[in-house]
């Protein structure tokens, strides 16, 4: 990402989430810089919808409204996936995809096959893959 377009997409976080606490703002950053280097590598003509209010990222990709969960194993808390079914219909969404985000590569896959059975990540999320930041890969895990 260049340094034009993550000084845009902060400030512009900044602006808009005035109402967060400086450990939320942060975490946001962190979500849409996601965000902005999966769509690079997935298909770089996904349009963002919206991305600041919520932790599902709405995106639109050939006129269908998608949204985007970025998980990370090691940062991130138990979400409630009821929540984000509801969001799903709020906002008239056809798919949600759920993204594992790691930053090194992990050989070691049960640790995401061991928490998508856990927390029945497939009956709520149409898509997951595995997203190495730093590798600037994707694999599709459903």
């Amino acid at each position: 990402m260049e340094l034009t377009v993550f000084q845009e997409l902060t400030e512009q976080i900044t602006l808009e989430c005035f109402f967060m606490t400086d450990s939320q703002k942060e975490e946001k950053v962190i979500q849409l810089i996601d965000l902005h280097h999966f769509i690079e590598c997935y298909n770089s003509k996904i349009k963002m919808v919206n991305y600041t209010y919520h932790p599902i990222n709405i995106i639109e990709e050939n006129g269908i409204k998608k949204g985007i969960l970025f998980y990370d194993l090691k940062h991130s808390s138990l979400f409630d996936l009821n929540a984000y079914e509801s969001f799903k219909r709020q906002h008239h969404l056809q798919e949600l995809w759920f993204v594992f985000v790691e930053e090194e590569i992990n050989t070691n896959t049960h640790l995401y096959t061991d928490f998508i059975i856990e927390n029945s990540i497939e009956i709520f999320y149409d898509k997951i893959f595995l997203f190495n930041f730093f590798q600037s890969t994707i694999k599709k895990i459903k």
